[in-house]
């Protein structure tokens, strides 16, 4: 999987990184116990502080999408809790991608397809 960081988003790069590998994972391009790169090559990688790779590999582990060790390092978990549950956080960003959508003059229904889309993994 290749990461690609936009130097010009608002998005703090270790938020780029984590949603890039969630939505690897959920795509299936991050298979189940497959072996991610150490925080230093990763870091060297995409050219950034390791600090920053290792900051997301934590907030990766606590959300329970990897698991981590010093002998192993880090990998995808074999199973990934289902919750069942919108946070807060994603119903405020869907929100506000809707919005901008509306304000766009973008149809309901193209909205709908997006979303079954990329549920169903088809994009």
């Amino acid at each position: 999987m290749v990461i690609k960081i936009d130097e010009y988003s608002d998005v703090p790069i270790y938020m780029q990184i984590r949603n890039q590998i969630v939505m690897g994972i959920s795509s299936g391009e991050l298979k189940a116990g497959e072996q991610l790169p150490t925080v230093r090559a990763l870091a060297l990688e995409i050219g950034i502080n390791s600090m920053t790779v290792s900051k997301t590999y934590q907030i990766l582990k606590s959300e329970g999408y990897i698991m981590t060790d010093r002998k192993n390092g880090a990998r995808v978990r074999m199973t990934i809790e289902k919750s069942g549950v919108i946070s807060d956080e994603n119903k405020n960003e869907l929100r506000r991608i809707v919005s901008e959508s509306r304000l766009s003059g973008v149809a309901p229904e193209e909205i709908h397809k997006l979303i079954d889309d990329y549920y169903s993994g088809k994009i």
